[in-house]
């Protein structure tokens, strides 16, 4: 039986808020670093004093025109900022300052890929606004409520999608693109859990082949790609249930109940008209000249996309290319080994990804702080490839430059015994022993058993201390097997 739900195609599109990486907020002084005590960052402008009047922040304004030049936007020569009216405890003033009907950034795209295919997804509007700040409930009272004001004026970049994406897969990959490019630009630190980067999701369903949008529900500030990724497989089966069983879709916000496993209604959804919008009269309008905008396309850095498309050129397989895309540092790191020592690039990212990814894991700043130098690894790599040492010795190499114990692997090596030696009488001598004390191993090679070359190379080595690159051996042994 054919499940009716397949009938139906989920519309989605996101609305991302991206905190930008600027050292104060974006219309008073005060700082923006996370986890200061509560009220600790505020002024009379943040929390909305009568008579105090706000300055913009340019460096805000340039993150937000770096983000919008990386996904092709128009840059607008000329923008509003305008007043969001309406009231929650965390808005000090009454209102936030947004922009609405004139933004910064706007028609914009993103290339996405799913299961290879690339999925162009298109970017309504980039535009600046102030954040709110934070309710905290049950603290110490049940009865009671606070509201955390720090946050208040730190500035955000909200992106808005068309509603082109039609999977939860594809908005996760979405959403890991958009965060991938805000780092690289240094723009946003990308961190979910302190709330530097949150998503708002509006989703309906309609009916294959239909036009017409459904009613849409918003699912509000879903911090994590997982429950993204849930709460939008929930709402989008929630839907079609209610469709399916003859009611209609409420137009509403809902918020994901990670306990339940659910989205639950929060409240009715407002319009743009219930905010009454008007331009800020305390602001004057934002204008961006040819100038501002040239120097900003000339610093424009390398992007998720073009790191993706080098490394898929140098052979490295997907899940180690998405992983060093989406780790900026550890990336970065292959990049300054790679123009150290180019000829082994899959070998050098085995270990940025296995070594150097451990060394730093749980550590601040990850392969940014990394104490075995990017030239280091390409050295010590380079080593391997000449057959100045293996990998057991590289390994040993690796963990003294890992201590500090030592800096250059080629003086490494000689400290602790693990260069090899290039002896080719002693290695055919040894050989010929193995061969003449294994003769069962040697018949079972001979008789097609080829696994067992491994057993023989070990015998080889252990003769020669290990002082032998085992490629040599393992070729030497052929050859005189195969004989």
């Amino acid at each position: 039986m054919t499940d009716p739900r397949t009938a139906f195609e989920p519309v989605i599109g996101l609305e991302v808020h991206a905190q930008l990486l600027t050292q104060s907020k974006i219309f008073c002084g005060c700082p923006t670093a996370f986890g200061a005590p509560p009220n600790s960052h505020v002024c009379p402008v943040c929390l909305g004093h009568p008579g105090a009047l706000p300055a913009l922040n340019r460096a805000a304004v340039e993150h937000a025109m770096r983000f919008g030049l990386a996904i092709g936007c128009r840059i607008a020569p000329r923008s509003i900022f305008a007043r969001k009216n309406y009231f929650y405890p965390d808005l000090p003033k009454g209102y936030q300052i947004s922009q609405f009907d004139q933004p910064l950034c706007e028609h914009g795209q993103l290339v996405i890929d799913i299961d290879g295919a690339a999925r162009c997804i298109g970017i309504i509007r980039v535009h600046l606004e102030e954040d709110a700040g934070k309710n905290l409930h049950d603290v110490g009272d049940p009865n009671c409520s606070y509201v955390d004001f720090n946050r208040a004026g730190v500035p955000l970049a909200e992106i808005v999608s068309a509603p082109d994406l039609r999977s939860p897969a594809e908005a996760v990959a979405y959403l890991r693109e958009l965060r991938a490019i805000l780092i690289y630009l240094g723009s946003c630190d990308g961190n979910m859990q302190e709330g530097s980067f949150r998503c708002d999701a509006n989703v309906s369903v309609r009916r294959v082949g239909a036009a017409a949008l459904g009613t849409r529900t918003e699912l509000k500030n879903i911090n994590s790609f997982k429950f993204v990724a849930q709460a939008l497989e929930y709402e989008i089966v929630r839907q079609i249930d209610v469709v399916t069983s003859g009611g209609q879709v409420v137009q509403e916000t809902r918020l994901w109940d990670e306990a339940g496993h659910r989205t639950r209604s929060m409240r009715g959804k407002e319009e743009s008209h219930d905010y009454r919008y008007f331009p800020d009269p305390d602001l004057l309008p934002l204008v961006i000249d040819e100038g501002w905008l040239a120097r900003l396309r000339g610093e424009r850095p390398v992007l998720p996309a073009a790191r993706r498309a080098r490394l898929q050129a140098l052979g490295l397989p997907p899940a180690d290319v998405s992983l060093l895309v989406e780790d900026k540092a550890l990336g970065d790191y292959l990049d300054a080994a790679l123009a150290r020592h180019s000829k082994s690039p899959k070998a050098l990212a085995n270990w940025v990804i296995n070594d150097v990814q451990a060394l730093v894991k749980n550590v601040a700043g990850g392969a940014a702080i990394c104490p075995v130098a990017p030239a280091a690894l390409a050295a010590l790599v380079e080593l391997l490839d000449a057959g100045t040492v293996a990998s057991a010795g590289a390994k040993q190499v690796f963990a003294e430059l890992a201590a500090g114990r030592a800096t250059d692997p080629a003086a490494a090596a000689r400290a602790l015994g693990v260069e090899l030696v290039d002896d080719s009488a002693a290695l055919t001598t040894a050989v010929n022993q193995v061969i003449a004390n294994c003769s069962a191993e040697v018949e079972k090679y001979r008789a097609g058993k080829q696994q067992v070359i491994g057993f023989l190379v070990g015998q080889v080595l252990r003769q020669l201390g290990g002082k032998v690159d085992p490629k040599k051996v393992n070729q030497a042994l052929r050859r005189a097997l195969d004989g």
